[in-house]
């Protein structure tokens, strides 16, 4: 049975690799190669996330922030704790 995980993000663009880098705040840090330049910068977030925690990409949805650092995403999993874990939420 799939379920949502809404996860707050704080993105770092045109960094020098593609990484989680742990917490800002009360969002997960993350640092993409790619530059915030017609939506790159949220293709790349979307396939980095979907190879880190081995789902499809389109399980992943930018719900708010699509334009901003501060991101919320939503993933449909059939493992809401694997996520988190993977994100260094727990």
């Amino acid at each position: 049975m799939s379920q949502s995980v809404r996860v707050s993000l704080y993105i770092q663009p045109r960094a020098s690799k593609t990484e989680i880098v742990g917490m800002h705040g009360d969002a997960v840090k993350v640092r993409l190669a790619a530059p915030p330049v017609d939506g790159e910068a949220n293709i790349e977030l979307e396939k980095f996330l979907s190879k880190l925690l081995k789902i499809p990409r389109a399980n992943i949805e930018i719900v708010a922030g699509a334009s901003s650092r501060r991101k919320i995403i939503e993933i449909c999993t059939d493992s809401p704790s694997e996520v988190r874990k993977a994100l260094g939420l727990v």
